[in-house]
């Protein structure tokens, strides 16, 4: 029920972006028409999303907007090595967004966590194609634009970080496990 000349800012949340710039926001916001909108990428990899829907909520939050269209799309599949059956079974493409808009009524996010841990960087990587290791035939001919992967210390990372974070936002909620009928991980 919302036009898209009145949405105030638009995040889309990628790691696979059409191009490093213009922003996929910004040809988002001008396909649909908004055009008075901000708009900027997020690039969080597994996190983005989430991390999105929090600034969003904290803009609305804050009176500095009334309405955001937060975009989750990644085209993960032109970042695999078919070759290699230990990553490009786990990734691929999909899209997602929420409308949120500010409102008197009780509800929206309840909280936010957000935290990061650079230290395993090099546990899952795109080592090619950006400023470090720029687009070059040893960096196509070496499989650097390929996704590399760590599986094992990815997975003890994750399961550990999404419990340590699910209790975490369950009590900035004020809320207990309890509480909730279903929990659903990326």
């Amino acid at each position: 029920g919302l036009s898209p000349r009145h949405l105030d800012l638009i995040i889309c949340a990628t790691s696979t972006p059409e191009h490093i710039f213009p922003a996929t926001a910004c040809l988002i916001q001008d396909a649909i028409g908004a055009d008075k909108a901000g708009a900027f990428d997020l690039l969080a990899a597994c996190s983005g999303f989430i991390y999105a829907v929090n600034m969003a909520t904290q803009a609305i939050r804050s009176g500095a907007i009334k309405s955001a269209l937060v975009i989750g799309t990644e085209t993960l599949s032109r970042f695999v090595n078919w070759k290699d059956r230990n990553t490009c079974i786990l990734f691929g493409d999909g899209s997602g967004a929420f409308v949120l808009q500010a409102s008197e009524e009780p509800g929206g996010v309840q909280s936010a966590v957000m935290h990061s841990d650079g230290s395993g960087g090099d546990l899952l990587t795109l080592p090619a194609g950006g400023a470090r290791h720029p687009a070059s035939d040893f960096t196509v001919h070496t499989g650097m634009h390929f996704i590399s992967m760590d599986g094992k210390e990815v997975y003890k990372f994750a399961t550990r970080v999404m419990v340590q974070g699910t209790k975490e936002a369950l009590e900035l909620a004020g809320m207990k496990l309890e509480d909730i009928n279903l929990i659903i991980p990326h």
